[in-house]
């Protein structure tokens, strides 16, 4: 029974294995079978996502073919008009810029070039709209407020319609019209006023923003006009009005200070409105595709936010009319006391507050930035040049073509211990031009190869010349060489007073001859050694040594004579650099005007020119004074000459420099060492001969 038991459950045993390995069997078979489907399940799976990808990236493609037919059943539907105050509107613009950039970077896709031009034309299309929407509101405001403008006369009230008012219905009172506006404009320019040329559609948009800008301006000239002809008229009556006078100025020079400081706050508020309308700043820029380029290549009789050229018209006129040279140097050198020579407590507190961007807010440091920008450029792009043209017909009125009176030629005494007192008239009238030109311009305008300075001392020395040849030609009793001598020596003293510019009271009175001594030092190295080389180097002097060191000496003693006025002058360069140090590669030198190409130094340098002169007439001078005072105590004549040559002599510089006792010591000293190299020089040639 037990055998039976056992095998049994051994047969059971082997069944169950056989089972055992009949599944293994079948899950192995399995297991190859769920491998396969498994694989190509991946491979459907991957498949699919690449076929979702490629479905997804042609659908998006086909929405910027799509598109076009949705843009122009919307813009050429009827009332389309109505969507430059929408926001709809905006958003077509986006979607035309991302359409456009699309086709152009696809040019390999199917009509791509097709649909960029159309797509442009439907962005020219929007563009209008809105161009044309922003015209009729204008057109409306600046109609409403002229009438309400023109039928009060509170200047205040006007100012609160003109400014006000006009923002609270053109800004305010739009929905969506200035912003689109201001998304159309930044799509062209940046906040400073910058071309996006890198734009896609720059082109396009700037096209449009130009077009609205001009159009603003137009309907700004009809809604101020009331208001600046008020001005313009009160300008004119009281630049005619001979009796106005205030604190000492002429009727037109307070008119014109009036009507500066009122264009300047006028252009102010017309910037920060402009700022307001359109969400940019138009900074100053040389570029023509500025926002700055754009509103300056606006010709108008009234001012706006960058139009300086009405102001200076005006100004021109009645300046001229006046023919008063010193009553337009008063107003040029008011100008660029007032707004370019600022203090450097101030200059830190303009900086801080641009640093903290508050330049748009209204504030004072932002109105003074603006007026030194429109004044420096009112000076370099008009009044400069205007100035420069009446100076040189003054140069050529009073210097140039003076007539020769034998009166004028002779040497008389100083009056009222003036230097000047007694110098010929020509020479005096450049004196005053030279005060009046550094009055008038920052110092280095004046310094910086000055047309109207080369031209003023040229025509001086000239004069002078002609002044020589006539006492020559004469025979008049005056010295011609002593006669140069008195007027140059003014005429450089005056140089070295001014530093080319710069005038200075240093409390010796302006009729001495401060700087003698450095003029003395930069003509010769030696004085006692003149006459003793001379002697021996025939035709060679320490007078007329190289032009180079002289000129460098000379410069040195310019430099230490008027060195205290320099962080001044320094100030008013950096008051003009500064105006445009925000925009890229600009700078003042940008805006001043640069003149004809500089001619060479020999051409240019008046300072040589006048010292070579001086040292001339002052060998000439000494050469034939020593000679005669040598020969006057020579043993021929026994000496008997020598006391009335030197009375002679002695009232000779008396007369020309009577309140200058060191120029005719200096003269003197320098005609004794003639005298004495003429005896030392006979005197080595009798040993020689022995």
């Amino acid at each position: 029974m037990t055998e039976r038991h056992l095998g049994r459950l051994i047969e059971d045993t082997d069944g169950a294995l056989s089972l055992l390995a009949a599944l293994a069997e079948s899950f192995r078979t399995v297991e190859e079978q769920t491998t396969s489907f498994q694989s190509q399940c991946d491979d459907l799976v991957s498949e699919q996502r690449r076929l979702q990808t490629l479905a997804d990236e042609v659908g998006t493609d086909l929405h910027y073919y799509g598109y076009l037919d949705n843009a122009t059943r919307r813009l050429n539907a009827p009332g389309a008009g109505s969507l430059a105050d929408t926001e709809e509107l905006s958003e077509i613009l986006a979607s035309l810029d991302s359409c456009i950039h699309f086709m152009a970077h696809h040019k390999e896709y199917r009509d791509s070039e097709s649909y960029l031009a159309r797509y442009q034309a439907l962005l020219t299309k929007s563009l209008h709209l809105l161009e044309v929407g922003l015209t009729a509101r204008l057109e409306k405001v600046s109609t409403e407020l002229s009438k309400q403008i023109a039928a009060t006369n509170s200047d205040a009230a006007q100012h609160a319609l003109a400014y006000g008012r006009f923002e609270e219905l053109l800004v305010d009172g739009s929905y969506s019209l200035v912003p689109n506006v201001q998304q159309v404009v930044a799509s062209a320019y940046t906040q400073p006023g910058a071309a996006r040329t890198n734009h896609q559609s720059y082109s396009i948009y700037a096209n449009t923003a130009n077009n609205i800008f001009r159009t603003y301006l137009q309907w700004r000239d009809h809604s101020l006009r009331p208001i600046v002809q008020k001005e313009l008229d009160a300008f004119r009556n009281d630049a005619k009005d001979s009796k106005a006078t205030s604190a000492g100025y002429s009727a037109v020079e307070t008119a014109s200070r009036r009507l500066i400081k009122q264009t300047f706050e006028r252009s102010y508020q017309e910037v920060l409105l402009f700022t307001k309308v359109f969400a940019v700043d138009p900074q100053y820029s040389a570029n023509t595709n500025s926002v700055f380029g754009t509103l300056r290549a606006y010709r108008s009789d009234l001012v706006n936010a960058v139009n300086v050229a009405p102001l200076a018209s005006l100004l021109q006129t009645a300046l001229g009319a006046t023919n008063d040279l010193s009553t337009v140097c008063n107003v040029l050198g008011w100008v660029t006391h007032e707004y370019l020579l600022l203090d450097l407590d101030e200059d830190d507190t303009n900086q801080d507050n641009a640093s903290d961007g508050n330049e748009e807010d209204g504030s004072p440091s932002y109105l003074a930035a603006h007026s030194r920008q429109m004044a420096a450029r009112l000076l370099a792009e008009h009044l400069w040049l205007f100035a420069d043209a009446l100076f040189e017909a003054e140069i050529a009125k009073s210097i140039t073509k003076f007539p020769i009176a034998p009166e004028a030629l002779k040497i008389v005494p100083i009056t009222d211990g003036q230097a000047a007192s007694n110098a010929y008239p020509p020479v005096r009238r450049a004196i005053e031009l030279l005060s009046m030109f550094d009055q008038a311009m920052p110092k280095e305008r004046c310094q910086s190869n000055s047309s109207v300075v080369f031209k003023i001392v040229k025509e001086a020395i000239s004069a002078l010349q002609r002044a020589e040849l006539r006492i020559k030609s004469a025979h008049m009793s005056t010295d011609p060489d002593l006669f140069l001598i008195k007027n140059l020596l003014i005429l450089k003293n005056e140089l070295l007073s001014l530093e080319i510019g710069d005038i200075r009271n240093d409390g010796t009175g302006t009729g001495a001859m401060q700087h003698f001594g450095q003029i003395w030092d930069a003509l010769s190295l030696a004085t006692n050694l003149v006459g003793y080389f001379s002697t021996f180097i025939p035709g060679q002097s320490l007078w007329s040594r190289a032009t180079g060191a002289v000129a460098g000496s000379a410069a040195a003693a310019a430099t230490a004579a008027g060195s205290g006025y320099a962080s001044v002058s320094g100030r008013a360069a950096s008051a003009v650099g500064s105006i445009t140090g925000s925009v890229p590669g600009s700078s003042i030198a940008a805006m001043l005007p640069g003149g004809p190409a500089a001619p060479s130094v020999s051409d240019l340098d008046v300072s040589e020119q006048l010292d070579e002169a001086l040292r001339r007439s002052i060998n000439a001078f000494t050469q034939r004074w020593g000679n005669l005072i040598y020969e006057g105590s020579s043993r021929k004549l026994g000496g008997k000459n020598v006391a009335k040559l030197e009375r002679e002599l002695d009232d000779l510089l008396q007369t020309a420099f009577s309140n200058q006792p060191e120029v005719a010591t200096k003269l003197k000293e320098a005609i004794q060492n003639v005298a004495q190299a003429g005896g030392a020089q006979q005197s080595d040639t009798k040993a020689n001969r022995v």
